[in-house]
């Protein structure tokens, strides 16, 4: 099936997720985070573009960004390409890291622009990694109100008050508030896979057959085993059954 073209935005703002390819780590340790920080940072000078929020999960990326000169499909190749080329040559792998085709969305309006900006930092609220978002270091908030590195928080503060200080409170108060906000989500794998189906992404993702998994030595099987339980709609009996690994096996990778 044709992918469908990306949404485009009028106002050049759009929210954008990265992510992991099989839902895996894109950071091995803080080193690796800084590193993304400051290719994202050349990026969006090679492009021009702006920056407005970024925060780093362990698996995926948010940013909020504005195209200017450069669409923002050749802006995240760059930075993605550049990521893992350091990336790979630290950690001495090789092949693909982050999901092929970014997700994104349009931000048209100022309202939603916040929102978008809001469930952009509480991420590591809602990942129950912290209770506070001042607390989470991987994301753009302190750039808001301490020392800015790439974000362009004038645009954003601007809309709180046209006074620094009181925009930057009125900043806080708002990225601290209770929501129920739903921006762009990374959508689940469709439930209730079948065995071909899963047979078919081991020999896909690993190159081999599911029923050899007990061939692989003990770190392989449970990296493989890993991913499969995190595919939607699978389970224990089932990987099981395909696998010929006890359940317990399964359960304990």
């Amino acid at each position: 099936m044709a992918r469908k073209p990306r949404e485009k935005s009028n106002s050049g703002i759009y929210h954008i997720i990265l992510r992991g390819i099989n839902r895996q780590s894109i950071f091995e340790d803080d080193e690796d985070r800084q590193k993304l920080i400051e290719v994202l940072a050349k990026s969006k000078e090679m492009s021009q573009c702006r920056v407005f929020a970024y925060c780093l999960m362990d698996n995926h990326v948010h940013i909020l960004l504005q195209e200017i000169e450069e669409s923002i499909s050749m802006m995240i190749q760059r930075f993605s390409s550049s990521y893992v080329i350091w990336y790979n040559g630290k950690h001495e792998r090789c092949g693909h890291l982050f999901q092929e085709r970014f997700k994104s969305e349009a931000v048209e309006t100022d309202s939603y622009f916040l929102t978008v900006l809001r469930y952009i930092h509480q991420n590591p609220i809602k990942a129950k990694i912290v209770k506070d978002v001042a607390n989470y270091k991987w994301s753009s908030y302190s750039e808001y109100t301490e020392s800015r590195q790439i974000v362009d928080k004038e645009y954003a503060l601007n809309m709180f008050s046209d006074k620094p200080d009181e925009a930057i409170v009125r900043f806080v108060k708002f990225l601290r508030e209770a929501n129920e906000d739903i921006c762009l989500e990374i959508p689940r794998i469709k439930a209730n896979v079948s065995d071909d189906d899963l047979r078919l992404m081991v020999r896909q993702e690993f190159g081999i057959d599911a029923v050899k998994i007990c061939n692989e030595p003990r770190e392989k099987q449970d990296a493989i085993l890993k991913v499969m339980k995190e595919v939607g709609g699978t389970n224990i009996r089932q990987i099981a059954r395909i696998t010929g690994l006890s359940s317990t096996k399964i359960w304990k990778s």
